[in-house]
């Protein structure tokens, strides 16, 4: 054993090598970016709130011109005689009318203005690129518990090397048990070519992944895949060749436990330990978590675009309650009641475990500071995120990615995009994106994307239906080496402002194409130009189908 003042001078002497370490991590990002006065720079405080409306994104500021129609992916009706859904919003209204507080018709996000080509300049190439491929999660977790922190602390080894971090089924290498999955990214701002990456992981309670308190692989994809097909009303679904005798259950509910089967029938109940937990119809089961990383544009040096270290974001979700039908009912009507007497979002804040959305999940998100390392979110840059995960018609138990994957087995791995299908959605004809980009008239909700006109668009502003059709995900929403990093050089301009209070598009040029006031007076779009048979969930059957069709 060390003497305590021996042990007291090593103790020292490791810490000022950490500090060291940290301070010389923190020089490296610092160098490769301009600097920034400290006047200059958005204060970050949770004493005060700049816009109670912060939940509204800056997309539904768009000038539609009464014809562009991006908000249809948000906003929809629903045919409660056709199908029961657990989101009861049914805001599809708002594509032909404002309803905004008279706070909320002052659009906030006053980065969509500012002009950063001469910021873009002093950045090169080389620069941007060494900065997106640094590493700023993995000392995320050691800086949490020096500081600590009570919330969500990430557990995910790795996760920078993206898809590195997980086997070729998705389940993470270190033991974690986040899965990763294959999706389509939603259409409009979450497409990379207009300014990020991203992938979304997941994680269920220890129950679901265990037999007789053993861990069970085969039993933890099973139970996801009950998940998956609780969230896309799905009866049957492909799973990974799976021997029922090691379940102990009927997997595809042919009256028998006997043989590999590779179909499974949706149960009343989750498998193994789990057993005692019904399937809630339209929601993830209490203490599942998600995790999703916002990232830069990765640009490799044959210039694919793909998903690099840096990350903008980390955005965690923990469902905390699963509603009784009551609930929901009471909360949905309770949002239309507050919408009409335009009463600003209130939140329950729990401080370092983030924000409650009323609807069974809290929330925390993590953001780069100005020497671009995480940290937590202020109360106002959480408020961000509540908009889409707690106020749109159009998710499922206030989620996107889990119904937007690829379809059973095939689904189970860490996100690509090439070769993917624009498979159409589940209640309309037709590509996806296709259909987008027709009636948003654009590449993004504000059309200020000209690379995208350019390349599926005709002189008359007509589609290139060849060009389409030809296309996969990939090449349909990934943007040219040359974007990519303008996109990221543009970014960079509010990291080191630190002012996501005011947006966060990655927009270089001010934008032309969007209200800096909204008159409600007039409708977003014509009734010509609204759409209400869009659904978040996919048609992937049809389209491997199709495949399958045009195959020798």
């Amino acid at each position: 054993m060390l003497h305590r003042s021996t042990s007291s001078v090593i103790l020292i002497f490791i810490l000022s090598l950490s500090l060291a370490a940290c301070s010389q991590e923190a020089d490296n990002h610092q160098a490769l970016l301009p600097e920034v006065a400290p006047e200059d720079r958005t204060r970050v405080t949770d004493e005060h709130i700049t816009n109670l409306e912060a939940p509204i994104p800056s997309q539904c500021y768009t000038k539609t011109e009464s014809e562009h129609n991006p908000c249809y992916t948000c906003h929809q009706n629903y045919d409660r005689d056709k199908a029961a859904r657990m989101n009861q919003l049914d805001d599809g209204h708002l594509q032909g009318g404002y309803l905004f507080s008279d706070v909320g018709v002052t659009n906030h996000w006053e980065n969509l203005f500012v002009d950063r080509r001469d910021w873009q300049a002093r950045i090169s190439d080389e620069q941007i690129i060494t900065y997106i491929n640094q590493d700023n999660y993995s000392g995320l977790a050691s800086r949490l518990k020096d500081r600590g922190w009570q919330g969500f602390i990430p557990d995910l080894e790795n996760y920078h090397r993206a898809g590195e971090a997980f086997d070729e089924q998705g389940i993470a290498l270190d033991g974690s048990h986040w899965v990763a999955f294959n999706y389509k990214p939603f259409p409009g701002t979450f497409w990379p070519t207009n300014g990020s990456t991203d992938d979304v992981v997941i994680r269920l309670p220890a129950a679901f992944r265990e037999i007789n308190g053993d861990y069970s692989r085969e039993l933890y994809l099973l139970n996801l895949t009950l998940l998956e097909m609780v969230i896309k009303q799905i009866d049957t679904m492909t799973i990974p060749p799976t021997d029922e005798n090691r379940i102990g259950a009927d997997l595809n509910g042919d009256g028998q436990i006997a043989g590999t089967v590779t179909v499974l029938k949706k149960h009343s109940h989750y498998l193994g330990d789990a057993s005692e937990i019904s399937l809630a119809f339209q929601q993830y089961p209490e203490g599942t978590e998600l995790m999703h990383s916002v990232r830069y544009v990765g640009i490799d040096d044959s210039g694919t675009i793909g998903v690099p270290p840096r990350m903008k974001e980390l955005r965690y979700m923990r469902k905390i309650r699963e509603l009784e039908n009551y609930d929901v009912r009471n909360r949905y009507a309770r949002e239309r009641k507050d919408k009409h007497r335009e009463l600003l979002p209130t939140f329950v804040n729990l401080h370092d475990r983030g924000l409650e959305n009323g609807l069974g999940w809290t929330m925390q998100g993590f953001i780069e500071d100005y020497d671009g390392q995480l940290r937590p979110q202020t109360y106002e840059e959480n408020l961000f995120c509540m908009g889409c995960h707690a106020a749109v018609g159009v998710t499922i138990d206030q989620t996107f990615a889990l119904a937007r994957k690829v379809d059973g087995a095939r689904g189970w791995g860490y996100i690509d995009l090439h070769g993917m299908p624009d498979a159409p959605n589940i209640s309309e004809p037709g590509g996806e994106i296709r259909n987008y980009l027709e009636r948003a008239g654009g590449g993004s909700e504000f059309r200020e994307n000209p690379e995208m006109v350019e390349k599926w668009y005709q002189p008359d502003g007509s589609l290139n239906e060849d060009a389409i059709a030809a296309a996969d995900v990939y090449t349909l929403i990934a943007p040219s080496r040359e974007r990519a990093l303008k996109l990221n050089k543009a970014y960079t301009h509010i990291v080191r402002h630190q002012s996501y209070i005011y947006g966060r598009d990655a927009t270089w040029l001010p934008a032309q194409n969007v209200f800096r006031e909204v008159d409600e007076s007039e409708p977003p779009l014509a009734r010509e130009f609204r759409f209400y048979e869009w659904d978040l969930r996919l048609d992937w059957q049809s389209q491997q189908e199709r495949k399958i069709a045009r195959q020798p």
